[in-house]
C-alpha cells in the first residue's frame, strides 16, 4: 500500500485541486468579481454561438454594436470555447481550466524556488500560495492565476535554459511566456528576475545572445496585440471595455491619494494579517543577518509590480483585489525564506495559521447566496416573450453578470439612466424589444410606464410594443 507523504508538495497541490472541485459545477456567481467572470465566459459563448475568430473577441453588453472590442488575448476564453465546442457550453469549463493550469503554475513555482533556493523553501511557498488569495481564485473563470501560472512556467524553463542550454527549454521559454503575457499583460514584471543570471557577466556567450534576441521576439506579439489591435478593435468597432492603464502621473496621484489601501493590497491581501507579520519579520530578520537575496529578490518583484502595474493601474489597483494575484508568489519568498529558518515545531505552526487563515477568509467564496442563484431561471422566462436575438435592457448599472445569464444582448443601465432612456423620444428607434428590472441583487424595483409581461420577488420582465422599429 503507498504511503501518503505529507511533506511532499505533490499531495498538498493534488489534495486541495480536488477540494476546490467541490462546487466547481457552480454557475458565477460569487459574491466577489462574478462580473468578471461573466465577461470571460460570455466572450467564450460568442465564440461558439456568433464567430470563433480569436482575434475578434466580442461581449454582450455593446448594444446595438457588434459587441467586438480590445481586451486581453483571449486564449482562456478560446479554451473554453473549444471545450463547449466538443461538448456543448457549460458556465464550469472556465473554473476547471483556470484550476488545472494554476496547479501545474504551483508545481513549476516550487521546482523555481527550489533550483534558486532550497527544496525546503519551495515546499513552504508553494504551500503559502495555495492558502493565499489563489485559494479562491484559482478556480474563478478569470485569467489572472491563469496567466501568472503560464509565466511562472515559462520563467522556470528560461532560467533552466541559461543553467543548462537546452534548445527545448530555451523554446518551451518561449512558448509559455509569451501565452503567459498575451493572456495578462501585468505578469510582465515578473520577468524582471531574469536579470539576476545576467548579473555578474563581463560577456555574452552566443546562447546567452540567443536567449536575449528570443526574449525580444517574444514580446512582439505582445506589443502587437496591446498596443496595436486591441487599440484598433476598440476604436474601430466602437465600444470601449477593457482597461490599459492610465498615464503614470496619473497613475502615481492616484496611488498616493489612496496609499493606505494601496499598502493593504500589497500587505496584507495576498496572505492576510499572518502574511504580513511574517513578511515584516522576515525582512527585519534577513536585514539583521545580512543576508541579502532573500530581500533582493522581493524588493525586486516589489518595485518592479508598483511601477509596472500599481503606478499604471492607479485608482483601478486598490479597488479590485485580483490584480494582486501575479504579486502574490513574490510576496512569498521571504517568508519561505524564514520560516525555513525556524525549528520545526513553529515551522509546522505557522503553515497551520497560514492555512487556517487562508481559508477562513476565503469560505465565503465557495458557495452562491440563494438570492443570487435566481438569475439562473431568467433565461427561460425571458424565452417566452423573445427571441435570442432580441435585444434587452437590465437595471443592473455597471454589472454585465444578469445579462450574461439571460443569455441575450442589449445594455445595462440604473434606474435613473433606464428613465431616461425610454422617455427619448427617439427610443423607439433603437430595437430593444424588453427590459428586465431587478429587485434584490444588482438593482431595486422601480415603477416602468411599459406592459409588464412577468413578475417575481426577484425580478419583472416588461415587453416593449415597438411597432415603428
Amino acid at each position: 500500500m503507498t504511503r501518503i507523504n505529507v511533506g511532499d508538495i505533490r499531495f498538498w497541490i493534488l489534495f486541495l485541486f480536488f477540494v476546490r472541485l467541490y462546487g466547481i459545477w457552480f454557475p458565477p456567481l460569487e459574491v466577489e468579481h462574478n462580473w468578471r467572470q461573466t465577461t470571460v465566459a460570455m466572450v467564450a459563448r460568442n465564440f461558439l454561438e456568433v464567430d470563433n475568430n480569436i482575434l475578434y473577441p466580442r461581449v454582450d453588453m455593446a448594444g446595438t454594436l457588434t459587441g467586438i472590442t480590445g481586451m486581453e488575448f483571449p486564449l482562456l476564453n478560446y479554451l473554453i470555447y473549444t471545450l463547449a465546442k466538443v461538448f456543448g457550453y457549460q458556465h464550469w469549463y472556465g473554473r476547471l481550466i483556470v484550476l488545472l493550469v494554476s496547479s501545474l503554475g504551483s508545481w513549476y513555482f516550487y521546482k523555481l524556488v527550489k533550483s534558486q533556493f532550497s527544496e525546503k523553501v519551495a515546499f513552504i511557498a508553494v504551500f503559502s500560495l495555495l492558502f493565499s488569495l489563489w485559494l479562491a481564485y484559482s478556480r474563478k473563470i478569470m485569467p489572472d492565476t491563469f496567466a501568472t501560472s503560464l509565466a511562472i512556467i515559462g520563467l522556470y524553463y528560461g532560467f533552466d535554459y541559461l543553467k543548462n542550454m537546452k534548445l527545448t527549454s530555451l523554446g518551451l521559454y518561449f512558448v509559455f511566456g509569451l501565452v503567459g503575457l498575451l493572456s495578462k499583460l501585468p505578469v510582465v514584471f515578473l520577468f524582471v528576475y531574469l536579470i539576476f543570471p545576467f548579473i555578474k557577466l563581463k560577456s555574452f556567450s552566443k546562447e546567452q545572445l540567443l536567449f536575449f534576441f528570443g526574449s525580444l521576439i517574444m514580446f512582439l506579439p505582445v506589443i502587437w496585440w496591446y498596443f496595436v489591435w486591441t487599440p484598433y478593435l476598440t476604436e474601430h468597432f466602437g465600444f470601449w471595455h477593457f482597461f490599459m492603464g492610465k498615464d503614470f502621473s496619473l497613475g502615481i496621484k492616484e496611488t498616493w491619494l489612496g496609499i493606505n489601501e494601496v499598502l493593504e493590497r500589497l500587505f496584507y491581501t495576498p496572505l492576510g494579517i499572518s502574511g504580513l507579520v511574517l513578511l515584516i519579520i522576515s525582512l527585519a530578520y534577513f536585514m539583521f543577518k545580512k543576508e541579502w537575496k532573500p530581500v533582493l529578490v522581493y524588493l525586486l518583484g516589489l518595485i518592479a509590480f508598483v511601477i509596472l502595474v500599481v503606478f499604471k493601474a492607479g485608482w483601478t489597483f486598490h479597488h479590485h483585489n485580483y490584480y494582486i494575484l501575479a504579486y502574490v508568489p513574490v510576496f512569498l519568498i521571504p517568508i519561505a525564506c524564514f520560516i525555513d529558518r525556524l525549528p520545526k515545531n513553529y515551522f509546522l505552526f505557522l503553515l497551520l495559521v497560514i492555512s487556517v487563515e487562508g481559508v477562513s477568509r476565503q469560505f465565503h467564496e465557495f458557495r452562491v447566496k440563494e438570492e443570487s442563484s435566481k438569475f439562473l431561471a431568467l433565461e427561460k422566462d425571458l424565452d417566452v416573450f423573445f427571441t435570442k436575438k432580441d435585444l434587452i435592457i437590465i437595471n443592473s448599472g455597471n454589472y454585465p453578470t444578469p445579462l450574461y445569464f439571460s443569455h441575450r444582448k442589449g445594455i445595462t443601465l440604473t434606474n435613473n439612466q433606464i428613465c431616461a432612456f425610454i422617455s427619448n423620444p427617439k427610443f423607439s428607434h433603437k430595437g430593444y424589444k424588453g427590459l428586465v428590472i431587478l429587485k434584490k441583487v444588482f438593482g431595486t424595483d422601480t415603477l416602468i410606464n411599459y406592459p409588464k409581461v412577468f413578475d417575481s420577488p426577484d425580478y419583472s420582465i416588461y415587453k416593449f410594443d415597438l411597432t415603428d422599429d
